[in-house]
């Protein structure tokens, strides 16, 4: 399939650029993936579309403050550094911005006055690199790390707490999973108490997730892996929901990948820690999902792209053209959509 056939065309102040005061008063497009009815709700009334042993499927992957900024040796150049996944204590796989001039055994002073600093181990492809940190890694994120936005949020004067769900956990993703932002302890309270489960899974999302599909073919897009978790009271969740006759909701499509990734990998849910470079596209056979709960994705991504799997593409670009009219908020801190 032809990668612009998942094109769209958004106005620039459609995109979100500042969370809600109150994350919960979210706007939610609701589309019928086998009918194409849409309907227009607020995300606080979520519950009112889940049935008791139904199961929420939550990605409790919590953001780590990867985005560092520091100056080359000797020229002083402002370089940022985004980690991209830990390698050893002080050893890390970075994307370094500019990186042409940046050549292995290169020292960039993040803190000139205590020496702290990285040096270039090696350079691979598109700006990345291996790179080695003078303190550990985790202390480096602590003292210096800032909140990795997505670059089309041009502001950043706001609590950066929003930028994370309330049940993150475990620190490990380079971006949020974005669909969870939505939700309040009041809501997940609430759900509980209607007799809905509430499993979770893990993934740790990468800084991939946001780039477009290069290929003009989608099927030749090799996806990129990202490690994921899920545990055996999880899994018992899951399916006593199923056994009961309930759905499964995934909120996100990052929880979408590990589930589909289990079934795909045993033919059942298994408890498992790995990778998974699952690229999900129109004509997949979504063996366990149900419904998903998911924000408004970026135009020839493969989120869109795996999005319009399970809906139908020309269903979904319709509920997105619906969703512009309306003025929908689009992208991480945007408005939301759930597909049943």
């Amino acid at each position: 399939m032809d990668i612009e056939l998942f094109n769209y065309q958004l106005p620039k102040n459609l995109i979100a650029q500042k969370p809600l005061k109150y994350r919960e008063n979210a706007k939610m497009l609701v589309l019928d993936k086998n009918t194409g009815e849409i309907s227009h709700d607020c995300f606080y009334n979520i519950i009112k579309y889940l049935k008791t042993n139904d199961v929420l499927v939550l990605n409790d992957s919590k953001v780590m403050k990867c985005r560092l900024f520091g100056k080359k040796e000797k020229t002083s150049a402002r370089i940022e550094c985004f980690i991209l996944k830990k390698i050893s204590d002080n050893k890390a796989l970075v994307l370094l911005k500019p990186s042409k001039r940046l050549s292995a055994g290169t020292k960039v002073f993040l803190d000139e006055a205590d020496n702290v600093f990285f040096e270039v181990e090696k350079k691979t492809e598109e700006g990345k690199a291996y790179v080695l940190f003078s303190k550990s890694t985790s202390e480096i994120i602590s003292k210096y790390g800032i909140m990795p936005l997505p670059p089309y949020i041009k502001n950043r004067d706001f609590n950066e707490s929003f930028y994370q769900t309330i049940y993150a956990k475990n620190t490990g993703s380079a971006a949020a999973p974005t669909a969870g932002l939505h939700f309040t302890k009041e809501i997940l309270k609430k759900i509980s108490k209607k007799g809905i489960h509430i499993a979770k899974v893990r993934l740790n999302i990468g800084l991939d997730t946001f780039r477009p599909i290069n290929e003009k073919k989608i099927e030749n897009h090799i996806m990129h892996n990202e490690k994921f978790s899920i545990t055996s009271a999880n899994i018992k969740k899951i399916e006593l929901a199923k056994k009961r006759g309930g759905r499964v909701i995934a909120v996100g499509t990052t929880t979408v990948r590990v589930l589909e990734t289990l079934i795909n990998r045993f033919g059942r849910l298994k408890e498992c820690k790995g990778n998974t470079g699952l690229f999900i596209y129109p004509g997949y056979d979504f063996k366990i999902v149900d419904i998903i709960l998911t924000n408004f994705h970026l135009p020839k991504s493969t989120l869109i792209v795996m999005i319009s799997a399970f809906a139908g593409r020309e269903r979904l670009l319709n509920a997105y053209n619906e969703a512009i009219k309306k003025k929908y908020r689009f992208y991480s801190l945007g408005d939301c959509m759930l597909i049943k």
